[in-house]
């Protein structure tokens, strides 16, 4: 089993960061989970803020994003990541908890 681990990329705005990385998902995985932190519609945050376990987090994005996230073959996408500091925080938590880690 591989080992992977969060990747973050920073960059301007509008340079195609998000296009790149869901690309490369659909190319390298069989499925691709992508949140989007920004605009917090869906109660997102809020599971950040209440968990820092990541099979609970990877539990409950599984519910939001409609079928499993399986860490071996899902590439997960949480862009604006920034905006949400427990989010970001929890990053360490997959590389250290986790076999699997996840991509940003």
């Amino acid at each position: 089993m591989k080992k992977r681990t969060p990747l973050l990329i920073h960059g301007p705005r509008q340079v195609g960061k998000t296009w790149v990385l869901k690309y490369f998902g659909k190319e390298h995985f069989e499925d691709v989970a992508y949140f989007s932190l920004d605009k917090d519609e869906s109660g997102l945050r809020d599971i950040f803020r209440t968990t820092k376990d990541p099979q609970r987090i990877i539990q409950q994005l599984s519910f939001l994003h409609g079928k499993k996230i399986n860490p071996q073959t899902t590439l997960l996408i949480l862009d604006e990541i920034q905006e949400c500091n427990e989010a970001l925080n929890t990053l360490k938590y997959f590389c250290f908890n986790m076999v699997t880690g996840f991509v940003r």
